[in-house]
């Protein structure tokens, strides 16, 4: 899945008691979500190892003729085309969500290619809220700070109502 807990959110915390958090503790829960990656690294140069074959066939029943230099930019081109987009799609799809919460405070930060950007507020006043009508199907946002903001929008449906289901249940206590 693409999202982990780094802390296990079912325990609970080795500290109890009210407001005993201190500067520097470790979060009582911390989540790291990331886009799922349909071509793995592997698979894009065996993807582009046998598009470069593909694309050499044609062109080994024309060598010593004055076609194979017509053909030869456009396939070389093609080639160039398809890296260059693929690698587009990596990186934007370098992004990092990552949530922690503590007894009195909860951070969500949206790490991406442009750059970072942070939210926090106090747990106390958060809320989860599943919306029918948004962007995505079941479009989770984090209310309750200076603004809501949208938490995992890059996830599937159903990685989605599992994350509002483990969020709900851990910010309701």
């Amino acid at each position: 899945m693409p999202f982990e807990w780094v802390t296990d959110h079912t325990k609970a915390p080795d500290n109890s008691g009210a407001f005993c958090f201190e500067a520097g503790d470790p979060p009582l829960a911390e989540l790291h979500m990331w886009p799922y990656r349909s071509l793995p690294r592997r698979g894009f140069v065996l993807f582009m190892g046998a598009t470069c074959a593909m694309l050499l066939l044609p062109l080994s029943a024309v060598l010593g003729t004055a076609i194979l230099w017509v053909m030869l930019p456009f396939m070389g081109l093609t080639i160039w085309g398809l890296w260059a987009l693929l690698e587009h799609s990596y990186r934007s799809g370098e992004i990092l969500e990552v949530l922690k919460l503590w007894e009195d405070r909860v951070e969500l930060s949206h790490q991406a290619a442009q750059g970072t950007k942070a939210w926090d507020a106090n747990p106390y006043w958060v809320n989860v809220v599943k919306q029918d009508k948004g962007p995505v199907e079941d479009y989770l946002t984090l209310r309750g700070g200076p603004r809501d903001v949208e938490i995992g929008a890059f996830l599937s449906v159903p990685e989605r109502q599992q994350l509002f289901t483990d969020l709900t249940r851990l910010l309701s206590n």
